[in-house]
């Protein structure tokens, strides 16, 4: 089959659409027909070489996938051949084909493209466990969502909106918190204009929020202090804003009993999947069959145009998520 491997760690330039065996499912697993796949910043960090690739790991990109099920192991009863699915990867995601636990597998809606479906997995499971596994965010609790337009923090913008929560989104332009607000935000922030910490102050009345999904890392750390209420629950899900943080204030942290927690979804256990996605999907399965959750796509980008796809996610331009059809 072909896949995409990072041939060199030169991010897209270093890309290369080649030759690679044909997966095998294991007795809990199935293969999937791959019809598209979702882009995600690890892909991006793991073709500059800067995402290591969890031990016993395909080599080949791409953390999810959508397409239509060719085979299942001997002890899958729940999934069958024919079925229309997406799929949590731990990679694989571009290439003709992919395997995939049984347990990270999501039935895709009838009303779904699979365009749309494989926007599902990385982005809403990343949200969900961050909001509700992590943070537990509760009815009536204000939230503080980063990178709001980004694939994870539109997802969680709307999870968190459907839940019952206030949301405070932070973007980096005009477009960006028009489309944060759109989703279902109750204020959003330009963050190159506005402190956003004082915003979110004068949102709350002084109280602070009390969940923050954080992809930034250091350079938000004091505002972050900031804007976290008393017993806050502060998830960190990223660095895109650098990992060394001067003159850190832990004062702070004791003063207000602020909860730090650190995740990452592809290194987690299949059982962990597993029970993410049945949580998830008694969480907000229906909401996602009859449409009031769905997925915002961004750009779909062809086959052959992931390095194109990948500098485009580099230069922060998308609005929702990057997809990647596999039939064009």
């Amino acid at each position: 089959m072909q896949a995409y491997l990072a041939q060199s760690p030169s991010g897209p330039s270093g890309l290369a659409l080649t030759e690679y065996p044909n997966p095998v499912p294991g007795p809990q697993e199935v293969l999937i027909d791959v019809k598209a796949a979702g882009l995600n910043r690890a892909d991006l960090l793991q073709s500059m070489g800067r995402y290591a690739v969890p031990p016993g790991a395909t080599p080949v990109l791409g953390l999810e996938a959508a397409g239509m099920v060719v085979a299942v192991g001997n002890q899958v009863q729940h999934i069958h051949p024919g079925d229309r699915v997406a799929a949590l990867l731990t990679g694989g995601a571009f290439a003709d084909q992919v395997v995939a636990h049984a347990g990270s597998v999501i039935a895709l809606p009838a009303t779904s493209s699979f365009t749309e479906g494989t926007a599902i997995p990385e982005a809403y499971l990343t949200a969900f466990q961050a909001l509700h596994t992590l943070a537990n965010l509760q009815k009536g609790e204000t939230v503080l969502v980063h990178a709001g337009a980004s694939g994870v923090g539109s997802a969680a913008i709307q999870l968190a909106h459907l839940a019952g929560a206030r949301v405070i989104a932070t973007a980096g332009a005009a477009t960006k918190t028009a489309y944060c607000l759109n989703l279902g935000a109750d204020l959003a922030i330009n963050y190159k204009e506005t402190d956003f910490s004082e915003a979110v102050n004068t949102f709350t009345e002084g109280k602070g929020v009390q969940v923050i999904l954080d992809f930034i890392g250091a350079d938000y750390w004091q505002k972050n202090l900031k804007s976290a209420a008393i017993d806050a629950r502060w998830v960190l899900l990223g660095l895109m804003g650098g990992n060394k943080i001067a003159d850190a204030d832990i004062g702070t942290f004791l003063y207000k009993r602020i909860h730090l927690l650190g995740s990452t979804l592809r290194s987690r256990s299949d059982a962990y999947k597993a029970t993410l996605v049945q949580d998830f999907s008694s969480h907000y399965g229906n909401n996602l069959h009859i449409g009031t959750l769905r997925p915002q796509l961004d750009r779909v980008f062809g086959k052959n145009e992931l390095a194109d796809a990948m500098t485009y996610m580099a230069e922060n331009k998308n609005l929702g998520k990057i997809v990647i059809d596999w039939t064009r």
